[in-house]
This record gives structure tokens, sequence and C-alpha cells, in this order.
């Protein structure tokens, strides 16, 4: 797979993201899908990601905005660093409760692709400093 094709998979992965289309990002992922959650543990499966998802879409309403794309030079590595425009909908778990607060929080994401699925998706953001705008 070219460092293009791949690049073109994980665009249409965020783009999807961004237009609420949770099957078209289900559809680019691997079988295996090892999904690395920032400051959590590292869940495998397809099944795993439409709970993450699912959990996700309950708490949180978010849009990723100045995208930036790198490719290594290892074709099926993908990297993206965005800022997360969001809205806090439901508390999630211990953090703090939710009042439809707004935030705005840069992040990043690293990307495997594996048969031209995505293999891998660790995101990375400041668990810290999202606290002190929600709070």
């Amino acid at each position: 797979m070219s460092a293009n094709q791949s690049l073109d998979i994980v665009k249409n992965y965020f783009k999807a993201f961004n237009e609420g289309r949770t099957k078209d990002m289900l559809a680019l992922l691997h079988p295996e899908i090892e999904h690395d959650i920032n400051q959590g543990k590292k869940e495998v499966g397809l099944e795993a990601f439409v709970k993450f998802m699912a959990h996700m879409d309950n708490c949180y309403k978010e849009e990723l905005k100045n995208l930036t794309y790198f490719v290594s030079e290892n074709p099926n590595r993908v990297a993206a660093e965005f800022d997360v425009h969001g809205t806090y909908l439901k508390t999630d778990g211990s953090l703090p409760a939710a009042r439809g607060q707004k935030y705005v929080v840069p992040a990043g994401s690293f990307l495997e692709i594996k048969e031209g699925k995505i293999k891998r998706v660790t995101t990375y953001y400041n668990l810290p400093q999202w606290i002190e705008m929600v709070k």
C-alpha cells in the first residue's frame, strides 16, 4: 500500500468522524483494531471500538478542526494533529459534571494501516487541561 493510499484512508476516517457517519468510520477499521485510549487501557476488536464510540457519542459532541496529516517513511503509518472542538453533554464517570460546557483542546492521533484498513489508533490529548476547561 502506498503512503497516499494510507493517507486517504485516514482522511476518510476523520471526515466520517466530523460528519457523524460512525458506520463509515467503522468500515475503515480492521476487525482486530487496536485502540489505545488516552490515559487509559488498550482495547482490541471492532466490538470494543463500537462500545467506545457509543459512549463517546453519549457524553460528547465533537468536531476536529485544523487537521494536519503526517506520513512516515513507512507508508503504513500516518499521524494527525488537530484541535478538538466539543460540547460536554453527559457526565462521564468520575469526571466533572457535564453542563453543556464548550471546550477546545489540542490532540494528536497515530494510526497504522494493515490490509487496507486502520489496524491501530492511538490518540493523545491533555486530560488535566480538558478538566480545567469544563470545571
